[in-house]
């Protein structure tokens, strides 16, 4: 089993490397934001729990957090492997996901991240604002995001470092030779 995990700021490319990396090589894509949005939609009762959590202003805990994507990782028994898009966020949960995932088996084969300075960022997310008006791309949004993913997240990245597991790739540039990048990492860890 193939099992990915994409890291990179907002606006660094994720989502259309991501979708490149699920066809090519047929992995369930998993985001703790469409987790999240899915399970408060259909209101269960980790839904009801991450609602209420929102809405008095407080941060879904990782035990939250975690439970969804177990339960998403158990939904799909047959799959070839995972993307994991948007998670872990914290030292915490990529060792929980490591946790999880050597109960199984199985474990993260490589870790993906895509390296784009903050001034490329603001371009790139500037535009994405004037296309496709996504409400997370706010100004002020997306300021909060960025300095989130630049003061926390990105200090999950030593912790693949340390396993040999992280693979830095120049997110700037045409997207079809970042993917070729992309692919010959992915190739060369399944080979």
């Amino acid at each position: 089993m193939l099992n990915l995990v994409l890291f990179g700021p907002p606006g660094a490319g994720k989502g259309t490397q991501s979708e490149k990396l699920i066809e090519k090589y047929q992995l369930v894509h998993i985001s703790t934001g469409d987790l999240f949005r899915a399970h408060i939609k259909n209101q269960t009762p980790l839904g009801e729990q991450v609602s209420q959590l929102i809405a008095e202003g407080n941060l879904v805990p990782d035990s939250i957090t975690i439970a969804m994507l177990e339960e998403e990782i158990n939904k799909n028994p047959g799959a070839k492997g995972f993307i994991f898009d948007g998670f872990p966020r914290t030292v915490a949960q990529a060792e929980a996901l490591d946790n999880f995932l050597a109960t199984r088996g199985e474990q993260i084969n490589t870790v993906l991240a895509l390296d784009v300075s903050e001034e490329e960022l603001t371009k790139r997310i500037a535009k994405r604002a004037e296309i496709s008006g996504r409400a997370d791309d706010a100004a002020d949004k997306l300021k909060k995001r960025i300095e989130e993913y630049f003061s926390k997240t990105i200090h999950v990245l030593p912790y693949y470092e340390k396993s040999g597991k992280l693979h830095k790739v120049n997110g700037i540039g045409a997207i079809d030779t970042i993917f070729t990048e992309l692919s010959s990492i992915v190739d060369g860890v399944v080979a």
